[in-house]
């Protein structure tokens, strides 16, 4: 398969896929303000948190950690780390606060996550994430699937991926997603990781082929339409999508929705925020996304800088009745 893959006219089929669909686990942009954001834009999507260390989850404070609102009823939390022991404990946490799954993260290149010998480091040891995947599956009832890259830093992929699959299928895992690069331990950060090791959607197409229905393959990586993901399902079961999905949220709307309608809804969101204790910008910050490129973008995101500092209802009120008066 190539990149550049064609795009399928979609709006009469985007119903169809969009319960096939998921927003990507993405380090402070998943949290739960931005996931109950796009379930308002549509409700079939599935969600992934951002990656909790299992640590944290053990240590830390769970009702913040793991708080999710009432329309994020299919979020599927993302662990991180690298014992057994650890992630399955961490991970029956996921069951009690109403989780619908458990993905385990072998993708993430950051140095943070390297220093402790998890996210992509894992792709080395895959026989340590079996490990990983057959205990914390042992201590729980909910789903449990992995996230991974092809492979990290020098290794031949064409051999070191399929071993790392047959690993932990071998281990009952019935469900993958798969960033479909390389991640460089070495000489790039995160976000250069995200952009210049090579797309190669062809290995995991072939992975898909050898496995078929005993192997849920969601692709993952560059996908940034709904005709991209539309053309990825003809060879693939799941699609995720991350960046475009936080900088066009819209583009991800169900039918029938429109930004006005969601506006509304964040506001009174946002009003229960606030009262509990909680501040403006942390559900407003991700939002600036919202009307990209259409009239009104520029105006859009002026309003929520001002906003994040000193949020106004009558101010979006008032944005709000200028897009009428264009029509928008």
């Amino acid at each position: 398969m190539n990149k550049n893959v064609g795009v399928v006219p979609l709006h009469d089929h985007a119903a169809h896929i969009f319960h096939k669909i998921s927003t990507a686990p993405m380090i402070d942009w998943s949290d739960r303000h931005y996931r109950h954001f796009m379930k308002l834009l549509n409700p079939h999507l599935t969600t992934y948190s951002e990656m909790i260390v299992d640590q944290a989850i053990i240590h830390g404070d769970r009702e913040i950690l793991l708080a999710k609102s009432e329309l994020d009823d299919d979020c599927i939390l993302q662990i991180g780390g690298s014992d057994p022991t650890s992630m399955a404990h961490a991970a029956k946490w996921a069951e009690k606060f109403g989780y619908a799954g458990v993905n385990i993260n072998v993708g993430c290149p950051s140095d943070r996550v390297q220093s402790g010998c998890f996210g992509a480091v894992l792709m080395r040891q895959p026989e340590l994430v079996a490990q990983i995947f057959t205990q914390i599956s042992e201590g729980i009832s909910l789903p449990v699937s992995i996230k991974c890259r092809l492979g990290v830093d020098e290794q031949n992929v064409m051999q070191t991926f399929p071993h790392f699959l047959e690993t932990v299928t071998s281990a009952g895992c019935q469900h993958v997603v798969v960033h479909a690069r390389k991640a460089w331990l070495n000489g790039l950060s995160p976000k250069e990781n995200r952009n210049i090791p090579p797309l190669d959607y062809a290995l995991p197409a072939a992975m898909k082929d050898h496995y078929g229905p005993r192997l849920c393959i969601e692709i993952n990586g560059g996908i940034s339409s709904l005709g991209e993901a539309a053309v990825h399902l003809q060879h693939f079961d799941r699609v995720m999508i991350g960046r475009m999905a936080y900088h066009n949220p819209f583009g991800l709307a169900d039918r029938g929705v429109d930004r006005s309608q969601i506006v509304y809804q964040m506001l009174g969101y946002i009003d229960r925020h606030i009262k509990i204790g909680g501040r403006a910008h942390q559900v407003l910050r991700h939002m600036h996304g919202l009307y990209h490129n259409v009239a009104g973008a520029r105006r859009w995101r002026q309003l929520l800088s001002a906003s994040s500092a000193n949020y106004s209802y009558t101010a979006f009120k008032n944005f709000l009745d200028h897009q009428e008066s264009l029509h928008v």
